[in-house]
């Protein structure tokens, strides 16, 4: 029986918990609700008691000697000493917290077990699974970008994660697009997540929404715009609407001029696209690699691919765990 490991996704409405094993197999999941509200010391004993729930049950089957670790992907920056998070965003209350000390005196008083504790970004984490266990095993380098409520980035070359100087490297989504734009978004001008996070999406469909009716969305929102989100959107563009398709091909567009920067930047040439927002697929993906080669110079043209991630919703635990492969 083969090694495995615990991974931990921290999101601000869920905590995802499972056991892998090396070769990247599933062996149990379980998910409980944050309550980031409460602060961090209900959320910090509510990941304890997922990881818990999930040791418990995977002992049950693969002996307590093949467990390597706990990793664990948390949104906001991680130091390089890989245990501090600074001040993470969607977790009201915390400041800096020690996540990977606290995590691992606890295990070892309540379990009895001596692991090592990796603490990774989000973002990072899901690019490693990708690496690791998804549509970039094929790759020893590639940029992830996950496009959700916000929009994260985690980079990898030669097969690891790159962190930069302090750990912070990675956070494409403020990188700006249009410095003349009147959206700020986070102090910054114009960035790829002003103009693309979640909520940026929903408000510039509902912009086209005004003058252009569409019967499908009035149908799928059941005449109220006010709940329209990028679930709907991705229906109503299969289904042809033309405002979903036209939104869906300003968020490709913009992000195809973002990834066209890192390929200047980063020489890397190979981009893998994930996240919630990301389930619209070639709606964005077609319009982002047009835009790709727009904002690539033609000598950087050759080898530009992006593909769709792999993993879904579970890149953020498998990734997790990989920190401990």
């Amino acid at each position: 029986m083969e090694h495995f490991a615990i991974g931990v996704d921290l999101g601000g409405t869920a905590i995802k918990v499972a056991s892998v094993s090396r070769d990247g197999r599933l062996l149990l999941d379980h998910t409980l609700p944050t309550e980031a509200a409460k602060g961090p010391e209900v959320v910090i004993a509510n990941m304890l008691a997922g990881i818990q729930t999930v040791l418990h049950e995977t002992f049950k089957t693969h002996s307590r000697e093949l467990l390597l670790g706990v990793g664990v992907g948390v949104p906001g920056v991680v130091s390089l000493d890989g245990g501090t998070i600074s001040y993470p965003p969607n977790l009201p209350g915390w400041q800096v917290v020690r996540l990977g000390d606290i995590l691992r005196a606890e295990l070892e008083q309540r379990e009895k077990l001596v692991l090592p504790v990796f603490v990774e970004n989000d973002a990072n984490v899901a690019a490693l699974g990708e690496s690791y266990f998804g549509a970039g095993r094929q790759f020893s380098d590639f940029v992830m970008i996950t496009l959700g409520t916000g929009v994260g980035g985690g980079i990898i070359m030669n097969n690891k994660i790159y962190r930069g100087v302090t750990g912070a490297a990675g956070e494409l989504g403020h990188i700006t697009i249009d410095y003349r734009s009147e959206r700020v978004h986070a102090g910054i001008r114009g960035s790829i997540e002003g103009l693309i996070g979640q909520r940026r999406i929903v408000e510039y469909a509902r912009s086209l929404l005004e003058k252009n009716p569409s019967p499908i969305l009035h149908e799928l929102c059941q005449g109220d715009f006010s709940v329209l989100d990028a679930k709907q959107l991705s229906v109503a563009a299969q289904r042809g609407d033309a405002v979903a398709i036209a939104t869906w091909r300003f968020v490709g567009e913009v992000l195809g001029a973002g990834l066209g920067s890192l390929v200047s930047v980063l020489d890397i040439r190979k981009f893998v696209i994930g996240g919630g927002v990301s389930g619209a697929g070639d709606f964005i993906l077609n319009p982002a690699r047009e835009h790709l080669y727009r904002y690539t110079l033609h000598s950087m043209h050759e080898g530009l691919e992006i593909l769709p991630a792999q993993l879904g919703n579970r890149a953020g635990m498998m990734g997790a765990a990989a920190l401990c492969f």
